[in-house]
Formats: structure tokens, C-alpha cells, sequence
């Protein structure tokens, strides 16, 4: 068996008591089945959930705070507790564990993300079991990815993962919420998103901070990544094992087949926009067909923005249509914006570029 790698999500609902406190029974079955995998030849990757659940225990809190200098300090408390037990249980079965905490600010600048793939490729290649979850001591909105299942979709596309477990309180996606129709049907495999699927997605538990909607999102990054996401119930015995050998577990999430190369992917999951360009339908259809953006199509901008910030690109009906690192400020934006090419140089001399945005730089977001 070729080595693959797995990416397994568990959320706070899944590894703690409805008191918020931990679970140890469910946190033994998880690490002993992951454990087990990686015996197998697997090299296994655990994105877990939990800290502030793990805190407020620990913390005697019932309701999970609101403030969020709070907030930070319950996960201070409860992420030390979190790998505690995770390096306790993982030790039991002979494996070492290590913990790895992100924010999506890690994960912008791309030299900071080249450093996170490599650290996470050689604890994989020490068969180190890392431990992911986000650095909620310290993020802000700022710099959240805002849920750990689009954290997790993340990380499987960082180390090129060959298929994302997401363990929920649900056991896949229904065409309506299992929890108030006993007719609900669950759908086995999804191969895309559609806006009737996305309908389906009820909201967040009340003690995690995702809901389907989120799972959703995750689903399309792994596909988008060309890695399968399978979504399933974490109290069902095994449940991981059966994923990895293919069985019928849950929702199974296809992998696109035209998944977007490393660069792009980077473009399209991990960074955020410093501006807006507003095109008109001729550089939208030129866009869809592959093309640069250029200046000619641009029709107004929201900055400001700097040259090589990220930028979204909209329609004239503020329908985003791709991302893209900008060879302009905003300043030359306004000076360019609906010119023809061959008159950039004269407006811009010496400015080396005739695109806004070059084709190599641009990803079209269809996600």
C-alpha cells in the first residue's frame, strides 16, 4: 500500500459532555482508531475542536462566553488540557502527538505558509501525529478562519491529503434536518454543491461553532483541492476505519478532477482581499475563457489596495467571479480603468505590465 495521508476533523460536540467537559470515552475511541491507522502504514492528521469546551469545563462555566478576551482565556485554559490528554492517550498506543496551532494569518503570506507545509510534512514523515487546532488564545476576527472545519479543509489541502473525515453529531447531509422530520433522507454522495444542497445546511450546535453550512464550505476547498471529504457521525464505533477502506459511511464528497494547481489553490482558500475591482461582461466571459484582466474591462475599484495585494474581481452586479494578485495600486487603477492597453504605457511609463491582473496570478472562483 502506497502511503496516504488522512485528515481527520473532530469537532467540540463530538469529544465533550453536553457540560462542556471533556469525553474521555469518545477522545479514547478517537485516538485508538487513529492510532490503529497509523500501525496500518497511514499517516494520520487530527484537526480537533475543543478548547473552549475543554476550558469552560475545567473553568466550572456553563455558557460559553461572549467577550472575546474571554473567549481567549477559556481556550488558553482548555487547549493545555486538550493536549494533555491527547498526548497521554496517543502515548498509551506508542505514538507521539504534537500540537500545531494556526490562525489564518499563518497562512496568507506565503512564505509563512511554504514554512507551516514543511513543518507539517516532517512531523508526517517522523510519523508524528499532529494535532491541529486554531490559535484561539491569541485570533481575532481578524485573523480566524472562523471554524475548524474550513481550518481542516485547509490543512488537507496544505499536506495534500488523500481524503478529510469531518466527525460531527450528524451523520451526513439530509435533504432536510433528520432532527425534526423522521422522513429526512441522507445522501450518500454529493459530486457538487449545488444552491439546493447548500438549502439543506441547518445551523451551528450549541456548543461548537460550525453547523452543515460550514461542512459545506470545507466540502468545497477539498474538492476544489481534488481531495474527497467524507462527513460522519463521531459516535459511531469505527466510523474511521470503515471511511479509509471505502465503505458507505456518511456523506461521501467526490474530489473534482480538474482540481486547482498548489499557486492557485493558495489564491482561491487562503487569503483574503485587500480591494474590489468591478469589471464589465466583456472581461467577465474574457475571464471565463482563461484570460488576464485587463484595463480596458476594469470599470470602477473599492480600495485602497497596493501592487501585488490580493484583490476580489466582481460584476457589475457585485457577483464575485475570481481573486487575483494585482499588478496596480488603486491610484493606477483610476488612471487606467477602461483604457486600452496600448495606452498604458504611455499613462504608466515604465510600469512593465499591461494587465491588471495576469492569468497566472488569477483564479476564478466558482466555489
Amino acid at each position: 500500500m502506497a502511503t496516504k495521508r488522512i485528515v481527520v476533523k473532530v469537532g467540540t460536540s463530538s469529544i465533550s459532555h453536553p457540560n462542556g467537559r471533556l469525553h474521555f470515552g469518545q477522545l479514547e475511541r478517537l485516538v485508538r482508531d487513529i492510532a490503529d491507522l497509523e500501525n496500518a502504514g497511514y499517516r494520520m492528521l487530527l484537526v480537533s475542536s475543543g478548547a473552549i469546551g475543554a476550558g469552560m469545563g475545567r473553568l466550572g462555566l456553563q455558557v460559553r462566553p461572549e467577550i472575546m478576551a474571554e473567549k481567549q482565556a477559556v481556550a488558553a485554559v482548555g487547549q493545555g488540557l486538550l493536549m494533555q490528554v491527547y498526548s497521554r492517550l496517543f502515548a498509551e498506543y506508542g505514538h507521539i502527538c504534537a500540537q500545531v496551532l494556526l490562525t489564518a494569518e499563518d497562512l496568507e503570506e506565503r512564505k509563512r505558509f511554504l514554512n507551516c507545509r514543511n513543518t507539517l510534512h516532517a512531523l508526517l514523515a517522523r510519523s508524528v501525529i499532529p494535532v491541529v487546532n486554531e490559535n484561539d488564545s491569541v485570533a481575532v476576527d481578524e485573523i480566524k478562519f472562523g471554524d475548524n472545519d474550513t481550518l481542516s479543509a485547509l490543512v488537507a489541502n496544505l499536506v495534500g491529503a488523500d481524503l478529510l473525515i469531518l466527525l460531527s453529531d450528524i451523520d451526513g447531509v439530509y435533504d432536510k434536518d433528520p432532527r425534526l422530520y423522521q422522513d429526512a433522507r441522507r445522501l450518500e454522495v454529493v459530486d457538487s454543491i449545488t444552491p439546493e444542497i447548500m438549502k439543506m445546511a441547518g445551523r451551528a450546535g450549541a456548543q461548537g461553532t460550525g453547523g452543515m453550512a460550514t461542512k459545506l464550505h470545507a466540502a468545497r476547498i477539498a474538492q476544489g483541492s481534488g481531495i474527497p471529504m467524507i462527513i460522519a457521525s463521531g459516535s459511531e464505533k469505527g466510523v474511521i476505519g470503515r471511511a479509509v477502506a471505502g465503505e458507505p459511511v456518511g456523506t461521501r464528497f467526490t474530489a473534482d478532477r480538474a482540481a486547482l494547481n498548489s499557486r492557485k489553490r493558495w489564491l482561491a482558500f487562503y487569503t483574503h482581499p485587500q480591494g474590489k475591482l468591478v469589471v464589465d461582461a466583456g472581461a467577465a466571459t474574457a475571464l471565463d475563457r482563461g484570460n488576464s484582466l485587463l484595463p480596458i474591462g476594469v470599470v470602477s475599484f473599492v480600495g485602497p489596495f497596493h501592487a501585488g495585494d490580493l484583490v476580489q474581481v466582481v460584476d457589475v452586479n457585485g457577483r464575485e467571479l475570481a481573486k487575483g494578485i494585482s499588478n496596480y495600486s488603486s491610484e493606477e487603477v483610476e488612471r487606467v480603468k477602461g483604457k486600452p492597453s496600448s495606452a498604458v504605457q504611455r499613462i504608466l511609463p515604465g510600469s512593465g505590465n499591461c494587465e491588471v491582473i495576469h492569468r497566472d496570478n488569477l483564479v476564478m472562483v466558482d466555489f
